[in-house]
Order: C-alpha cells, then structure tokens, then sequence
C-alpha cells in the first residue's frame, strides 16, 4: 500500500512539474518544447488516475479483511515461485500481497476468478485466475483450533463464494 501511495505522489509531483514547464514553453514561444511537456503531462495524468484506482482497490480491499497474513508465497502456471515477506490480506474484492492487487470477479468472464481455496495444518491455498494463467497463493495462517478453522471456512465461503477444502483436521 505504500509503494502504490509513494508512485501516485511521484507521479503527482512529475505532472506538476511537467505542467508547469509546458506553460513556461507557451509562454517563452517556443511551441515545440512544449508540446512536448504538454505531452508529458498528459501521460503522467493517465498514470496518475491508474495509480489513483489501484490506491483505491487496495484500500477497499485493506478496509474489509477476511484473513490477514505476515507473508505469502506465489506460484504462477510456468512454475515460478515468488516469495513475498510482506502483509498479505485476503479479502471479499481480492487480495493485496504487499503493493501487487489481484481483484476477482471484477472484469467479467475474461477477470480474475477465485477458484479453489484449501486449508492445511500450517497453510492456506488459494487458487485463482483468468482464462490465460492461473496462480496460486500460499499463506501461513497459524491458526491452532479446529474451530477457528471452521469459522474461516465459513467466512471465506460467506464471502467468497468458494468452498474451501479442509485437509488434516
């Protein structure tokens, strides 16, 4: 969350910038140089309103946890594994591992679908994706009560929609 806050800034800061300098152009008469920072700002606004929608779904998804996690590990289909030391947060939109958003059920039939999630002594597995690659989440839980167990069960289900899998309980 605060990798996404401290782009959106820079990204803020450089449209100030280029704005600024585009007008100083105008006024100097020299058109060609400022079409370019006219140019310039025109991309830094568009990336500015990217990373002002992913600072908002990673704040919706932070602000209605279902599960939250010290750390995760990612697998991809191609068999690359990913770890990541930082927070995890699962949650009703999708889930946030560190400054990364995957949202589920957002872009219709071609979006990210949760699709299966499992429940060991140690782990949770969520699995999910689109139609072109699928990628799966491994968080240590640390959860030591059966019962606890089934009410995450329950919670991810209510949630979610996915009904997870419980092994070795």
């Amino acid at each position: 969350m605060k990798a996404i806050r401290k782009r959106r800034d820079g990204y803020a800061a450089l449209l100030i910038i280029t704005v600024i300098l585009a007008a100083w152009f105008t006024v100097r008469l020299m058109p060609k140089t400022a079409f370019v920072f006219g140019s310039a700002s025109v991309a830094f606004f568009m990336l500015l309103i990217r990373q002002n929608r992913l600072l908002f779904d990673a704040g919706l998804i932070r602000d209605n946890p279902i599960l939250s996690v010290p750390s995760a590990v990612v697998y991809t289909t191609n068999g690359q594994e990913k770890r990541d030391a930082q927070e995890t947060i699962v949650s009703t939109f999708g889930i946030l591992i560190g400054s990364r958003i995957y949202k589920w059920n957002c872009d219709g039939m071609c979006g990210v679908r949760l699709r299966a999630i499992e429940i060991d002594r140690a782990r949770i597995y969520l699995t999910f994706g689109d139609g072109g690659e699928t990628m799966r989440v491994e968080l240590l839980h640390g959860i030591t009560d059966e019962q606890a167990v089934m009410d995450v069960k329950q919670k991810l289900w209510r949630e979610t929609g996915v009904t997870a899998v419980i092994h070795g309980w």
